[in-house]
Protein backbone atom coordinates (compact mmCIF):
# COMPACT_ATOMS: atom_id res chain seq x y z
CA UNK A 1 0.00 0.00 0.00
CA UNK A 2 1.17 3.53 -0.73
CA UNK A 3 1.55 6.15 1.99
CA UNK A 4 2.23 9.87 1.62
CA UNK A 5 4.30 11.79 4.15
CA UNK A 6 3.25 15.45 4.22
CA UNK A 7 6.01 17.20 6.13
CA UNK A 8 6.09 20.87 7.12
CA UNK A 9 9.39 22.41 8.21
CA UNK A 10 9.65 24.40 11.40
CA UNK A 11 10.00 28.13 10.64
CA UNK A 12 13.60 29.30 10.58
CA UNK A 13 15.03 25.80 10.17
CA UNK A 14 16.40 26.00 6.62
CA UNK A 15 19.90 25.55 8.07
CA UNK A 16 18.82 22.24 9.66
CA UNK A 17 17.47 21.10 6.28
CA UNK A 18 20.67 22.03 4.46
CA UNK A 19 22.98 20.54 7.10
CA UNK A 20 21.02 17.27 7.15
CA UNK A 21 20.41 17.03 3.39
CA UNK A 22 23.28 14.63 2.57
CA UNK A 23 22.06 12.09 5.15
CA UNK A 24 18.45 12.59 4.00
CA UNK A 25 19.41 11.91 0.37
CA UNK A 26 21.37 8.83 1.40
CA UNK A 27 18.29 7.58 3.28
CA UNK A 28 16.03 8.18 0.26
CA UNK A 29 18.53 6.53 -2.09
CA UNK A 30 18.48 3.42 0.11
CA UNK A 31 14.67 3.37 0.13
CA UNK A 32 14.73 3.77 -3.65
CA UNK A 33 17.22 0.91 -4.08
CA UNK A 34 15.02 -1.27 -1.86
CA UNK A 35 11.96 -0.51 -4.02
CA UNK A 36 10.20 1.26 -1.14
CA UNK A 37 10.34 4.86 -2.41
CA UNK A 38 7.78 5.89 -5.04
CA UNK A 39 8.59 9.61 -5.24
CA UNK A 40 9.87 12.45 -3.10
CA UNK A 41 10.65 16.14 -3.23
CA UNK A 42 10.45 19.40 -1.32
CA UNK A 43 7.61 21.86 -1.06
CA UNK A 44 8.75 25.40 -1.89
CA UNK A 45 7.86 28.80 -0.46
CA UNK A 46 7.14 31.91 -2.55
CA UNK A 47 10.89 32.53 -2.90
CA UNK A 48 11.56 29.00 -4.16
CA UNK A 49 13.20 27.85 -0.91
CA UNK A 50 12.29 24.43 0.51
CA UNK A 51 9.87 24.52 3.43
CA UNK A 52 8.58 20.95 3.64
CA UNK A 53 8.61 17.57 1.94
CA UNK A 54 6.35 15.14 0.15
CA UNK A 55 7.51 11.53 0.30
CA UNK A 56 5.47 8.62 -1.04
CA UNK A 57 6.47 5.10 -0.05
CA UNK A 58 5.22 1.54 -0.31
CA UNK A 59 4.65 0.02 3.13
CA UNK A 60 2.86 -2.97 4.64
CA UNK A 61 0.66 -0.87 6.94
CA UNK A 62 0.40 2.44 8.79
CA UNK A 63 2.81 1.34 11.52
CA UNK A 64 5.48 0.44 8.96
CA UNK A 65 4.90 3.73 7.12
CA UNK A 66 5.26 5.74 10.32
CA UNK A 67 8.48 3.88 11.13
CA UNK A 68 9.85 4.87 7.71
CA UNK A 69 8.86 8.51 8.26
CA UNK A 70 10.53 8.56 11.67
CA UNK A 71 13.73 6.98 10.27
CA UNK A 72 14.28 9.97 7.95
CA UNK A 73 17.28 12.05 9.05
CA UNK A 74 15.20 15.23 8.62
CA UNK A 75 12.68 13.86 11.12
CA UNK A 76 15.43 12.78 13.52
CA UNK A 77 17.12 16.20 13.29
CA UNK A 78 13.91 17.91 14.38
CA UNK A 79 13.37 19.72 11.06
CA UNK A 80 9.65 19.09 10.83
CA UNK A 81 6.92 20.97 12.66
CA UNK A 82 4.38 18.41 11.50
CA UNK A 83 4.43 15.07 9.70
CA UNK A 84 1.17 13.62 8.43
CA UNK A 85 1.22 10.02 7.22
CA UNK A 86 -1.75 9.21 5.00
CA UNK A 87 -2.72 6.22 2.86
CA UNK A 88 -2.47 7.23 -0.79
CA UNK A 89 -4.16 5.92 -3.93
CA UNK A 90 -2.21 6.79 -7.10
CA UNK A 91 -4.86 7.02 -9.84
CA UNK A 92 -3.64 9.27 -12.66
CA UNK A 93 -0.33 9.12 -14.55
CA UNK A 94 0.88 6.11 -12.61
CA UNK A 95 3.77 4.50 -14.48
CA UNK A 96 3.20 0.95 -15.60
CA UNK A 97 4.82 -1.66 -13.36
Amino acid sequence: MLFAFLCTDKPGHLNVRMDTRPAHLEHLNKLNADGTLTMAGPFLDDEGKPNGSLVIVEAEDMAAARALAEADPYYQAGLFETVEVKPYNWVFNKPEA
